[in-house]
């Protein structure tokens, strides 16, 4: 059986190099419009359908990954142009219950992602080898984190959400 939380296995980091550079940042290119194909046609309570019990809503989940992916854009930024900066934590849980996200329609988070994802590609697709080992520092993991953890973590973050909706789709015959 899946494990519903983890659908794709947890993260687990790579070694550099130009092959997974070239996967991940697939990953992050097309995240937006796998999303958007993995909500296509849900209608208003199968958005409302949590992805799992206690889980997120749909709804949530496309709210939290622009939530995220904007944090990350930030800290990939900060990691480019600053020695080891260290990065803003924020409680993912508590926006996830924020009105933004029960009020707004997904397709305005949808929307975000793909202009997002084409900045956020375009600024770090070209980077050196050297320039992936520069780091920002999680203050609340209290370590140092390379951009190319970041960016191993966050093509990982992509296909995990968008796997936690495709096989709620695959449960539930939607």
């Amino acid at each position: 059986m899946d494990d519903l939380s983890y659908p794709i296995g947890k993260y687990i980091p790579q070694p550099f190099s130009q092959k997974q550079k070239e996967e991940w940042l697939l990953d992050l290119k097309f995240l937006p419009d796998h999303l958007e194909l993995a909500v296509q046609n849900m209608d208003e309570a199968q958005l409302q359908t949590p992805y799992r019990e206690g889980g997120w809503q749909v709804q949530q989940l496309v709210h939290h990954i622009a939530d995220s992916h904007m944090n990350a854009y930030i800290r990939f930024k900060l990691g480019m142009t600053e020695n080891n900066p260290t990065i803003r934590p924020y409680e993912e849980k508590e926006w996830a219950k924020l009105d933004d996200v029960f009020a707004l329609p997904i397709n305005i988070s949808l929307t975000l992602l793909h202009a997002l994802h084409q900045r956020w590609v375009t600024a770090i697709r070209n980077l050196s080898d050297d320039q992936w080992e520069r780091t920002v520092f999680h203050p609340e993991h209290k370590k140092e984190i390379t951009l190319w953890h970041l960016l191993g973590m966050y093509a990982w973050h992509s296909r995990h959400h968008v796997r936690h909706i495709t096989a709620l789709k695959e449960r539930k015959g939607w």
